[in-house]
């Protein structure tokens, strides 16, 4: 299925999911046969009783995902097949700080990459048959390695070269596959450099990365995946109807890229557009929730939490990230929740937002609410969430010939 950049166009989808159906361009008419729709409920994943956003059997230009029918009519057999195998450690082990899930709640900035593996352990998606597995998970953490004073940044390349050397040694499977059928997580930004000494994990392994740039070397579009950058936040999201939000557009944030000194410079005196460079004197939640579009804007890199706090926040997205892999873009349709504009353009965002009729913001609007539960981790993985969707996405990257074990 194809997938949107983030200046907009469509590029090729990878070759793992060319099972999938072309995805329908906007113009065409959806599939509304009565016999692909017969049913659906059956489809549905067991426990699961109702579509998770919509209706399934609605198909139409509000449709958030590519294909509604066909999400669920995969998810549902994904979530009955897909199986993982862990490289098993120790608590004893040197390093069991890097290689087994914390025992905190995540927090921060790099809260996806705890959270994912912490759901993962506590999933059905676990074997301990390796001859039964999809994927081979790689578990350790860049950010536990970040912050780890006897590797630190400076020595993440050769933790990773040295794990993996182990694990071509002691197990079969990476030597059987080099590595294709592996994958790996990371949240800080410092994973774009921590292949370094193991170019085989960055050109073979799939890496689910915050850090989806196409600009850089260690991303590769379609086979990696897009991991969103999201703040932990508890409860339900305070979202509030358009109508109460008076203010056109909303950034704030360090002036730590050319685009955000670009925005700030731009309309940082603007009565429509609120763009301030540094931290606001009031809390951030107050500004996405009085504003109807909120800027996602690259910094050092592209990753960064404004995407799911605008969508928490029920504040429709504006991406300002040139050559951005859109996290789960093969599933969600991006123009249906979000506007996605190249950062050339910020000269003329005042009249691009306005030009978004209120009928037309209405309906984005809408469908970020209908979005924001794939946008949420949680204690215990819950259908559709975060979580899901990455499996979801891997499942989309499972190989067609299964490699048989010796």
């Amino acid at each position: 299925m194809a997938r949107m950049c983030s200046s907009g166009c469509i590029s090729e989808p990878p070759k793992c999911a060319r099972r999938v159906p072309r995805v329908k361009e906007d113009d065409e008419a959806p599939d509304t046969s009565n016999d692909r729709r017969k049913g659906i409920e059956s489809r549905l994943p067991e426990g699961v009783s109702t579509p998770p956003i919509g209706n399934s059997l609605n198909n139409d230009d509000n449709d958030v995902y590519h294909d509604n029918d066909l999400f669920f009519e995969q998810y549902k057999e994904m979530n009955r097949s897909l199986k993982i195998y862990v490289y098993p450690h120790s608590p004893s082990e040197p390093f069991a700080n890097v290689l087994l899930p914390v025992a905190y709640e995540p927090g921060g900035n790099y809260a996806s990459e705890s959270y994912f593996k912490k759901a993962l352990m506590k999933s059905h998606f676990v074997t301990e048959d390796p001859s039964d597995a999809d994927f081979f998970f790689l578990p350790f953490s860049i950010t536990g390695m970040r912050f780890d004073k006897r590797i630190n940044v400076g020595g993440i390349q050769s933790f990773v070269r040295e794990y993996v050397s182990g694990i071509q040694q002691k197990y079969p499977f990476w030597n059987r596959s080099g590595g294709a059928d592996h994958f790996y997580v990371a949240c800080h930004s410092v994973g774009k450099i921590a292949m370094g000494k193991a170019e085989e994990v960055k050109d073979n392994a799939i890496q689910v990365v915050c850090s989806s740039n196409y600009a850089a070397d260690a991303y590769l579009p379609h086979k990696d995946v897009s991991l969103p950058q999201i703040w932990p936040r508890k409860g339900n999201p305070p979202l509030d109807k358009p109508p109460k939000r008076e203010r056109l557009a909303f950034y704030a944030g360090a002036r730590n890229s050319r685009a955000r000194k670009f925005l700030v410079k731009t309309w940082q005196n603007d009565s429509d557009i609120f763009a301030q460079a540094g931290r606001l004197s009031t809390p951030y939640e107050t500004e996405f929730l009085r504003s109807k579009f909120c800027f996602h804007v690259k910094g050092y890199e592209v990753n960064n939490a404004r995407i799911g706090d605008a969508l928490f926040h029920g504040c429709v997205p504006v991406i300002l990230a040139d050559h951005y892999d859109l996290p789960f873009g093969d599933v969600l349709n991006w123009k249906r929740f979000s506007v996605v504009v190249e950062t050339r353009d910020i000269p003329l965002m005042k009249s691009i937002l306005k030009g978004v009729g209120g009928e037309e913001y209405s309906r984005l609007q809408k469908n970020v609410e209908k979005v924001s539960k794939h946008f949420q981790w949680h204690g215990e993985p819950v259908e559709y969430d975060a979580f899901h969707m990455v499996m979801y996405e891997l499942w989309l990257r499972r190989s067609y010939v299964r490699v048989p074990l010796s």
